[in-house]
């Protein structure tokens, strides 16, 4: 075996996280050697395990140990409602809010057409099959406000036209605690787009 294989090899292996390049590997591949072969050791039993065990949700397509996840197992949620979210990530940071009361569909990504990734690439299927299933009544597009998130969500709000049920798209502008002097001119604008009325009692 050629010298060095094996310690190139898990430097390639590193690059794959994201936002790891060559220099960041190098690093972490050093540190596990020369520090932490114990957690070198047990990273690579938990990943070969999670690898193994970890799969989708029947329902809402999220990581799962069982068919279904404990969201979608608990029996406790509105199922009139049904947010639709990019990743895993997105899902539970809605859960920690606690704003959300209904059940999800993760799309496991965005429409991508620079990177080759179309709708096919995506959930879009098990979310159709999800919407013919159960009773779901308000369809929540929770994609991120990017250009790529936008366009995924146009083209979900499209598809899901013909379902007849009420689409939504989650309120964008000034966050809680944001002071107008340092808002970018995109979030004031929108922001003044999706303003409410507020009702004012009068004496």
């Amino acid at each position: 075996m050629k010298e060095g294989h094996v310690i190139e090899q898990l430097k390639r292996s590193l690059r794959r996280l994201p936002g790891v390049g060559p220099k960041t590997a190098q690093r972490m591949a050093f540190y596990l050697l020369e520090r932490d072969r114990d957690g070198a050791s047990q990273l690579s039993e938990a990943l070969t395990e999670a690898v193994a065990t970890i799969k989708h949700c029947a329902r809402c397509n999220n990581f799962s140990e069982e068919d279904l996840c404990p969201i979608c197992a608990s029996g406790k949620r509105d199922e009139s409602l049904l947010c639709i979210v990019e990743t895993p990530a997105d899902l539970a940071t809605i859960e920690q809010a606690g704003a959300f009361s209904g059940y999800y569909l993760v799309l496991m990504g965005h429409l991508s057409p620079l990177d080759g990734i179309g709708p096919d690439d995506l959930a879009v299927q098990h979310l159709l099959k999800v919407l013919s299933t159960y009773p779901v009544q308000e369809v929540i597009l929770a994609t991120n406000l990017t250009v790529e998130g936008e366009a995924t969500a146009d083209y979900l709000s499209d598809l899901i036209a013909l379902s007849k049920v009420q689409i939504s798209r989650l309120a964008r502008g000034v966050p809680v605690g944001g002071e107008l002097e340092y808002m970018d001119s995109n979030t004031l604008n929108q922001a003044f787009s999706d303003r409410r009325t507020a009702r004012v009692e009068l004496a």
